[in-house]
C-alpha cells in the first residue's frame, strides 16, 4: 500500500495502466484512471490526507445461462463485466468499518456487533456487517477500515451490484487483514451467506462465484461447499457479436417476496420427494405426480420445478456448443431460456404490479427489431424488473441501442465486454 497522495500521483503518472488495460475496454483506460483518483480523492476528504491505502475492485455479472437454477445446486454459464465497483481502504483503530458509497450516506458498523439486525435487512449495512461476521465465523481475521467506493454497477441493473459490493468488501477483509489467502469462492459464499442470514434475500451463488472468479464461466454447484468452475474460452467479439443489457428502469423495491417465491416454491417441490433440492429429479418424476402436486404445492410450483429441470440440462448443452465453436446451438439455448423463464418460471413481471411490464415490452419490441438477424435474447438475471439480454451482430448494436433508448430513455442499453479478471 501507499499514502494517498502517492497513489494518485503512481496513477495519475502510468504506473497501473497495464493493470487497467486488463480491466477495462481499450481506450477508456485515462478515464478510469482519473474515476481512481477521484475515489482517492474522496477517501482523503472523509477519513483524512496521506494515510496508506489500498486499491480494490470487483466486477458486476452477466448470468448467459441457468436462470434461478443455482439455489437449487444446479448449472451456470456466467462471465463478469467490465464494469465494476471499486474502492480505496486502509484499517482504522476504531473497532468500527465505514464505507463512505458515492451517492450514499456514510455506512458504520461497529465489528464487535457482528448479529443479524432485523432492523437491517434490506440495507447496505446488513452485508457489511454480514460479511465481517462470515469472516469471522471461518476464522478469518477481521479488522476495521474506512473505505471510500464508486460504483458503475448501477442498483436495479440487473448486472448483480449487490453481489459485486458484498464481493470488494470481502476482497478488501481478505487483503488488509488475511494477506489474501481467502479464496475466491469462499469469498463468494462469504459473500451470499451476508445476504441470505444479514440481508433477507435467499439468493442462490451464482452472482457471487461470477463477480469474485471473473471470466466466461460455468458453475456447477451440485456441491455448493465446493462449486466446479471451469473457464470458457468462447469469444463473443471474435464471433462478430455484441453483449447488450436493456436496463427498463423497473423498480425492484418491493421484489423480495418474488424472488424468495422462486427458491421456494421450487424447494416445496423437492421436499414432496424428499429431498431439499430439485437437482436430481427427471421432468418425469415429477410429472407422473402431477395431480397430488398440484393440490400440495400448487400450479406455478410445478411449473417452475420444470423449468429447473430444462434449464438446467440446458446450461450443459449449452456449454458442450460453446466447446464446439457452435454459434448457433449455443444461441437456440439462449431463446429457449429466454421462453422458458417468461412462460414457466415466470419471472419476466410481478403480479403485485402488472401494469409494469418494462421486461416483457423490451423482450418484444427487440424481436421485432432483432428477428431473422442471427441475434438472441432472454431475459436477464432475477428478473421481475430490470434487464434484458441480448446477442446482437456487431454491425447492428449501435442502432439497436439507438433503438431501444428512444424507449426506455437514453443510456438504457449498453455493450458490455467480458472481463477475464474477477475480484482484486
Amino acid at each position: 500500500m501507499y499514502t494517498t497522495d502517492v497513489l494518485k500521483k503512481r496513477m495519475t503518472d502510468g504506473a497501473y495502466d497495464a493493470e487497467l488495460s486488463k480491466l477495462y475496454p481499450s481506450g477508456t483506460v485515462d478515464a478510469q484512471k482519473k474515476r481512481y483518483c477521484r475515489v482517492i480523492g474522496e477517501f482523503e476528504e472523509f477519513y483524512g490526507e496521506s494515510r496508506e491505502a489500498g486499491l480494490f475492485s470487483a466486477p458486476g455479472r452477466t448470468e448467459i445461462g441457468g436462470n434461478h437454477t443455482d439455489h437449487q445446486h444446479g448449472r451456470v454459464l456466467a462471465g463478469s463485466v467490465n464494469i465494476d465497483m471499486i474502492a480505496a481502504a486502509a484499517p482504522n483503530s476504531l473497532n468500527q468499518l465505514r464505507v463512505q458509497s458515492e451517492g450514499y450516506d456514510l455506512c458504520v458498523i461497529d465489528i464487535s456487533d457482528l448479529e443479524p439486525h432485523e432492523a437491517e435487512f434490506g440495507k447496505s449495512k446488513a452485508l457489511v456487517r454480514g460479511v465481517c461476521a462470515e469472516f469471522k465465523s471461518r476464522g478469518y481475521n477481521i479488522g476495521a477500515f474506512d473505505a471510500a467506493t464508486a460504483s458503475d454497477v448501477l442498483s436495479g441493473s440487473g448486472l448483480s451490484s449487490s453481489a459485486a459490493f458484498e464481493v470488494l468488501l470481502g476482497t478488501i477483509l481478505n487483503h488488509l487483514f488475511n494477506d489474501g489467502k481467502v479464496s475466491d469462492v469462499e469469498i463468494a459464499q462469504i459473500a451470499q451467506a451476508a445476504e441470505n442470514k444479514f440481508f433477507g434475500k435467499p439468493c442462490g451463488l451464482m452472482d457471487q462465484t461470477a463477480c469474485a472468479v471473473g471470466g466466461f464461466i460455468t458453475i456447477d454447484f451440485a456441491d455448493p461447499s465446493s462449486p466446479v468452475i471451469e473457464k470458457l474460452g468462447f469469444d463473443l467479439a471474435k464471433e462478430g457479436y455484441a453483449l447488450c443489457i436493456v436496463n427498463t428502469g423497473g423498480n425492484h423495491a418491493d421484489l423480495n417476496e418474488d424472488y424468495a417465491s422462486v427458491p421456494a416454491e421450487m424447494k416445496s417441490v423437492a421436499h414432496e420427494f424428499g429431498r431439499e433440492v430439485l437437482r436430481g429429479l427427471t421432468r418425469k418424476d415429477i410429472i407422473d405426480r402431477i395431480p397430488e402436486l398440484r393440490e400440495k404445492v400448487g400450479d406455478r410450483a410445478i411449473l417452475r420445478a420444470l423449468h429447473f429441470i430444462a434449464e438446467n440440462d440446458r446450461v450443459g448443452e449449452q456449454v458442450e456448443a460453446l466447446k464446439a465453436g457452435d454459434r448457433n446451438a449455443f444461441f437456440e439455448g439462449v431463446m429457449a431460456s429466454g421462453r422458458s423463464s417468461y412462460q414457466y418460471l415466470q419471472n419476466v413481471y410481478t403480479t403485485k404490479n402488472v401494469s409494469e411490464q418494462g421486461l416483457s415490452l423490451a423482450l418484444c419490441v427487440t424481436e421485432a427489431f432483432l428477428s431473422g438477424t442471427g441475434a438472441a435474447w432472454r431475459v436477464h438475471g432475477g428478473g421481475f424488473a430490470g434487464t434484458i439480454q441480448a446477442f446482437v451482430p456487431v454491425e447492428l448494436a449501435a442502432k439497436y441501442s439507438e433503438y431501444m433508448d428512444g424507449i426506455f430513455g437514453a443510456g438504457s442499453c449498453y455493450t458490455l465486454s467480458v472481463r477475464m479478471s474477477g475480484a482484486i
